[in-house]
């Protein structure tokens, strides 16, 4: 039953472990996120094998092989960055396959046909672009477009669990990390292939050690301005107009990056640490502040279900708070693989569950929001049981 608020949590009269919901499904995701996510991998998958394609006919097979080698140690620390910033609440695993699969392929694909249109076009008018503005305004203008609208349709179609900027910045720096590591993968080949080993080193050196995250702090302007748009009412003109302010600003990131980084060694050198490092650490403490601000909003919303007999005290704690969270996984490490599954799903439906009931109060999708919650308190239910039980 309902207390008087009709917006407040349903209230349990047996107690919380005691309590026991009518049979009820776990949330599933929506049919219409299901297929888009589906058809996006898809997409993605084709577009990746065309690049592949196109690296192995520019590179070869064994400079292919080798650049991919050497590509993947700035992949795996932005990627464990991106880990890092999902762990409080980790995004559906299909959504971040799709979003590396939309940097790594889709992106690539768009920025080479641009390329190769704007390169057929000029030489039929008989231009010839200036690589001033090739490197400052296509290359910031069509990169950031590309990896922008994979982080819109990824708002778009995963509405339910695209919450706010820390969600914007986990897609925004997948999209990232796929672009990153195809780029240098062409980058560290054509290095290879010109000058030797030693401009493959300096080529790392630059992409790999001074700016691997560079990337990923541009296209996180973009994630974090739609998470800003999903933290509010959301209408298509409030959604619009968040997108396109984030995107400008990885815009003019990306432009002013690329331009420093045109300069001789030591200017771009400077560049990096005044410029570049700054901004990285101010997006650092951006993130931070919202991990923060997540954790508190789900604490508090599990301070809720508290009030309402659906949890106690102590797992409020468990699983609102980090230490709590920490020392639940080292008690379920101690009693093996059961309690471990066990732990987890509790903390994740919890922390779902949390999200749902901010959905509630903000009025997004409310009397579906409600259904969920039925479904999430069901959820916890059983995850408390299977822990106690494991």
């Amino acid at each position: 039953m309902h207390s008087i608020d009709p917006l407040a949590p349903p209230v349990s009269e047996t107690g919380p472990i005691q309590q026991v919901l009518p049979s009820v499904r776990r949330p599933r995701q929506s049919a219409g996120m299901v297929v888009g996510v589906t058809a996006g991998i898809a997409v993605g998958v084709m577009a990746i094998i065309w690049v592949v394609a196109y690296l192995v006919g520019v590179l070869g097979v064994t400079g292919t092989v080798i650049s991919g080698v050497v590509a993947l140690m700035p992949l795996v620390a932005v990627l464990a960055v991106v880990r890092w910033v999902d762990r409080w609440e980790p995004e559906p695993f299909p959504l971040r396959v799709f979003s590396f699969l939309w940097g790594g392929g889709v992106s690539i694909v768009a920025a080479l046909v641009v390329d190769d249109t704007l390169n057929r076009f000029g030489h039929e008018i008989g231009v010839t672009r200036d690589t001033f503005f090739a490197i400052t305004v296509q290359s910031p203008v069509v990169e950031e477009v590309a990896k922008g609208v994979g982080v819109l349709i990824v708002f778009l179609i995963a509405q339910r669990t695209f919450d706010g900027p820390v969600d914007g910045v986990v897609y925004a720096a997948t999209i990232a990390a796929g672009f990153a590591f195809v780029e240098n993968i062409q980058y560290f080949g054509l290095a290879l292939w010109n000058g030797g080993e030693a401009d493959l080193a300096y080529t790392f050196y630059v992409r790999g050690i001074l700016s691997p995250f560079a990337h990923l702090t541009f296209t996180s302007c973009t994630g974090i301005a739609l998470g800003l748009a999903a933290s509010g009412p959301r209408s298509v003109g409030r959604t619009i107009l968040y997108f396109l302010g984030g995107l400008a600003v990885a815009i003019l990131l990306h432009a002013g990056f690329n331009l420093g980084s045109s300069l001789n060694e030591n200017g771009a050198f400077f560049f990096y640490l005044v410029v570049e490092l700054p901004i990285f650490v101010v997006m650092a403490w951006f993130v931070l502040l919202a991990r923060r601000r997540d954790a508190q909003l789900t604490y508090r919303a599990l301070g809720l279900y508290a009030r309402a007999g659906w949890l106690t005290a102590a797992e409020v704690d468990m699983l609102g708070t980090s230490a709590g969270r920490r020392q639940a996984r080292h008690w379920a490490r101690a009693h093996g693989p059961r309690a471990s599954r066990a732990v987890r799903r509790f903390i994740r439906d919890a922390t779902v569950l949390a999200y749902t009931r901010q959905r509630i109060e903000s009025d997004h999708g409310r009397e579906r929001a409600q259904r969920d919650e039925l479904r999430l308190l069901q959820a916890v239910t059983d995850d408390r049981r299977a822990v106690i039980h494991h």
